[in-house]
């Protein structure tokens, strides 16, 4: 059985905006180790939009190795995209999926294979909302963004978590892994 994991990077303050962080070589290298494991990587339409500023990497390369082997994993991983707005991918490796549908996302951890990782605020809230999130690896960035998108938006139900383990990253950030605690 697959584990459905929510991978998110947000500031110390809890916003969700990768503009605000700093992504060092040692972050887009464990990213890349994440993508590279992942069976999936399910994405709302705006966070897949923002990721596909990696095809731009992959047509040009910047020369850093860690970004340039980051565009690879983000092209190679097959990624599920969740919009009730777009028509059309373009990107290979990309499913376009109308409707989240709870009974499909369970059929999908049922199935044996590589865990499954969403990296979209709104489809980790929608997801926790629905029970259906495994485990959390949150990275925690020392930035105070002040405002932005909230990870947990709308989160209504308590939600108890076990720590598993921590991973300190050279730019400060933490790296904190959760298992959810099945009621």
């Amino acid at each position: 059985m697959k584990k459905l994991i929510a991978a998110m990077n947000m500031t110390l303050d809890g916003f969700c905006d990768h503009t605000t962080m700093m992504a060092d070589d040692e972050i887009h290298e464990h990213y890349r180790e994440l993508l590279n494991n992942a069976g999936a990587v399910l994405y709302g339409r705006i966070t897949y939009q923002l990721m596909q500023f990696w095809q731009t990497i992959l047509e040009n390369p910047t020369g850093n190795k860690a970004m340039d082997e980051f565009a690879t994993a983000m092209d190679n991983v097959t990624k599920i995209v969740y919009s009730r707005t777009l028509q059309q991918v373009d990107w290979r490796n990309t499913i376009l999926k109308n409707e989240l549908i709870k009974e499909e996302i369970s059929e999908l951890k049922q199935q044996t294979g590589k865990d499954l990782y969403v990296g979209s605020p709104g489809l980790i809230a929608t997801l926790t909302q629905l029970q259906l999130i495994d485990e959390y690896q949150i990275s925690v960035h020392p930035t105070v963004a002040g405002s932005g998108l909230v990870l947990f938006k709308n989160i209504s139900e308590r939600v108890d978590l076990k720590l598993l383990k921590t991973k300190t990253f050279g730019c400060g950030a933490i790296l904190l892994y959760y298992q959810t605690i099945k009621k």
